[in-house]
C-alpha cells in the first residue's frame, strides 16, 4: 500500500506540476499536503474516484485585475491585484490580503491552499482564499497607500461580501490599510458589514485581533511543549520577523518565563544576549508600528544587541524556534545550524517558513515541529471570532476571545496528535495537520456533489 500511494502522490504531482507551470511555491506546498494524505486516499478510494484532490488543488476562482494609483508627486503607477478563492466546501472564503513586492499567482495559490486547511482545522466555518498586490507600503505616504486602497478595493469588492468571501490582513497590510480598504468597500456597496477583519476596535474589530497569531501560536507551542513534560519556563527563544505576528509571539513568550533574544526584517536580524524586556518590546512596537523604522535601529538603541545584516538568526544557539517572518526562510543549512544549537521545538508562526529539506531534518532528528497551518492558525480562528461578532453586532470582552482562542488552539493540537502519532510515538505534526484538515473538507465536498 505505501509503494501505491508513493506511485499515486508522484503520478498526481507530475499532472499538477504541468498543468501550473511556473508555480514552484504551489507545488511546494500541495506536496506536503499530497504526502500526508495519498495513504488515507488510497484507503478510501471513493475519493480518487470522485477525484477530491484534482478539485481540492483547483481554485474555484482566480481574480486578477490591474490597479492604477497616483503617487505625491502625481506620477502614474501600475500593480496588479490578486483574489484567489481556493475552497468554499466548509464556508465564505477567508484568508488574508498581503501587500509586498513579491506577490505573484504562485504565492497567492499556495497562501490559499494553505489556509483551506487551516481554516478546516479551526472548526469554524470558513473556506479557503488569499489575496494581494506586488504593490510595497514600505516608504510610502499615508495619502499613497489611502490611493493605492481605494483603487484596490474599487476592484475587489465585487466579488467579497460577508457570505461570500470575508479578507483580512496579511503582511503590508495592518490597521491603516484595513481601515482605508473597508472605507473604501463601504462607500461603493452603501452597507457596514463584517466584509474585513482586522478592523478597528471603534468600528467592529474584535479585541486581541492583532494579538492572535502570536498568541495562538505560543498557546499551541504551550501544547507541544508539555507533551515532553516542557514549559516556556527558562527557555532562550528565536523569534523572526518584526511585525504583528513576531510582536505578539515574543511577548506572550515572554510572559510565560522565556527569553527572547532575535528579531528580524527583510534586511537583516538582531540578537540581544540580554534578551527583550518590557520596555525593549515597547520601543519595537512604536519602532515598526509608528515609525515603521527597520529593526538595525534597535542595536543602535541597545547596546546589549549586535545587527546581522542580510542574514536570518537561526545560527543563534536556542531551545525554540518561533519563524514569524515568510516564506522558506528556514533552509537546509538553517535546520541543520538549529538542530546544532540545541533547538529541540519549532513551531511556525508564518505561512510555510520551513523547505521541505528543512522539515526532513526536523522530522529526522524527531524533534517537536509543527507547520503554519497549525500553530499560527490562531489570527485566522480569531478573525472567525470576529465575524460572528459581527453577526450578532455584539463585542465580546478580552477574556472571552482569549478563552476562546486558547480552546481553539487546543483542539487544533488535540487533533494534530490524533492524526499524526507514530508508530514510535513520534507525533509527526505535518502529517497530522494536513489529514484531519484534508478529511474535514474532503467530507464536505463529497456530500455537496460536484460542484
Amino acid at each position: 500500500m505505501e509503494k501505491f500511494a508513493k506511485d499515486y502522490a508522484d503520478k498526481f504531482m507530475a499532472g499538477l506540476i504541468a498543468r501550473n507551470p511556473g508555480e514552484p511555491e504551489f507545488h511546494q506546498a500541495v506536496r506536503e499536503v499530497v504526502d500526508s494524505v495519498a495513504e488515507y486516499i488510497c484507503d478510501y478510494p471513493h475519493l480518487m474516484d470522485e477525484k477530491i484532490l484534482e478539485r481540492m488543488t483547483e481554485p474555484e476562482r482566480v481574480i486578477m485585475f490591474r490597479v492604477p494609483w497616483m503617487d505625491d508627486r502625481g506620477e502614474i503607477h501600475i500593480n496588479r491585484g490578486f483574489r484567489v478563492q481556493m475552497n468554499s466546501a466548509i464556508g465564505p472564503y477567508k484568508g488574508g490580503i498581503r501587500f509586498h513586492s513579491s506577490v505573484n499567482l504562485s504565492i497567492m495559490k499556495f497562501l490559499a491552499f494553505e489556509q483551506t486547511y487551516k481554516n478546516a482545522l479551526t472548526t469554524l466555518p470558513m473556506g479557503g482564499a488569499k489575496g494581494g498586490s506586488d504593490f510595497s507600503p514600505r516608504g510610502k505616504s499615508d495619502a499613497e497607500v489611502m490611493r493605492f486602497c481605494q483603487s484596490f478595493m474599487t476592484e475587489l469588492q465585487r466579488h467579497i461580501g460577508p457570505d461570500t468571501d470575508v479578507p483580512a490582513g496579511d503582511i503590508g497590510v495592518g490597521g491603516r490599510e484595513v481601515g482605508y480598504l473597508f472605507g473604501q468597500y463601504k462607500r461603493l456597496r452603501d452597507e457596514f458589514t463584517g466584509t474585513l477583519t482586522g478592523k478597528g476596535q471603534s468600528w467592529g474589530g474584535s479585541l486581541l485581533r492583532p494579538q492572535a497569531t502570536g498568541y495562538g501560536l505560543c498557546y499551541f507551542t504551550q501544547e507541544m511543549l508539555a507533551t515532553k513534560g516542557e514549559t516556556f519556563e527558562g527557555k532562550t527563544v528565536l523569534v523572526s520577523g518584526s511585525g504583528n505576528v513576531a510582536q505578539y509571539a515574543a511577548e506572550k513568550a515572554m510572559k510565560l518565563g522565556a527569553k527572547v533574544v532575535t528579531l528580524s526584517d527583510s534586511d537583516g536580524f538582531i540578537y540581544d544576549k540580554d534578551g527583550l524586556d518590557e520596555e525593549k518590546l515597547k520601543y519595537v512596537f512604536q519602532l515598526k508600528n509608528v515609525k515603521r523604522g527597520r529593526i538595525r535601529e534597535y542595536a543602535e538603541k541597545y547596546p546589549s544587541a549586535v545587527y546581522y545584516p542580510g542574514e536570518r538568526p537561526w545560527k543563534i544557539a536556542c531551545d525554540i524556534a518561533l519563524p514569524c517572518a515568510t516564506q522558506n526562510e528556514i533552509e537546509l543549512a538553517d535546520a541543520e545550524n538549529l538542530i546544532k544549537g540545541g533547538c529541540f521545538c519549532v513551531a511556525e508562526g508564518a505561512n510555510m517558513p520551513s523547505t521541505p529539506d528543512a522539515i526532513a531534518v526536523f522530522k529526522k532528528n524527531r524533534i517537536l515541529y509543527s507547520p503554519g497551518k497549525a500553530s499560527n492558525a490562531g489570527g485566522v480562528a480569531t478573525s472567525g471570532l470576529e465575524m460572528t461578532q459581527n453577526s450578532i453586532r455584539y463585542k465580546w470582552t478580552a477574556e472571552k476571545v482569549d478563552a476562546e482562542l486558547h480552546r481553539i488552539m487546543s483542539d487544533i493540537h488535540r487533533s494534530c496528535t490524533e492524526y499524526g502519532k507514530c508508530e514510535d510515538g513520534y507525533t509527526d505534526y505535518v502529517k497530522g495537520a494536513n489529514l484531519a484538515g484534508f478529511i474535514k473538507v474532503a467530507n464536505a465536498m463529497v456530500e455537496q456533489g460536484l460542484v
